[in-house]
Formats: C-alpha cells, sequence, structure tokens
C-alpha cells in the first residue's frame, strides 16, 4: 500500500489513482460496448456502464 499522494501540493489517497485508471480503461471499454450493441437489451444502459465500471474498479484495486 502506498502513501498519500502529493499533486501540486493536494494530498489525495491512493484510491484515487486507482479511480482514475479504472476510468480511463472504462472509457474505450464503455465505447465499444455500445459500438456492438450489447446495452440495447437492457432496460437501463445507464445502470449496465455503472456495473461495468465497478467492475473495472475492482480489478483495478485488486491488481494495483
Amino acid at each position: 500500500m502506498t502513501g498519500e499522494i502529493n499533486f501540486f501540493g493536494a494530498y489525495f489517497a491512493p484510491f484515487v489513482s486507482d479511480l482514475a485508471v479504472a476510468f480511463v480503461l472504462f472509457l474505450p471499454m464503455r465505447w465499444l460496448c455500445a459500438r456492438a450493441g450489447l446495452f440495447a437489451p437492457f432496460w437501463h444502459p445507464a445502470l449496465v456502464e455503472l456495473c461495468l465500471f465497478v467492475v473495472v474498479l475492482a480489478l483495478t484495486v485488486y491488481l494495483l
């Protein structure tokens, strides 16, 4: 576990970097899923996107 992250004098928890990495990984996955039409069968596509982000975030936290 790393300590706090100093970003121009502001200190952030290490979880913030995990969120940033997960978001960067999530964006192309979301685009690919939308282009492939994988969100169409669901009644609430935004909820599916949230679930996908949570899965990517969990993998990011686990691997980093």
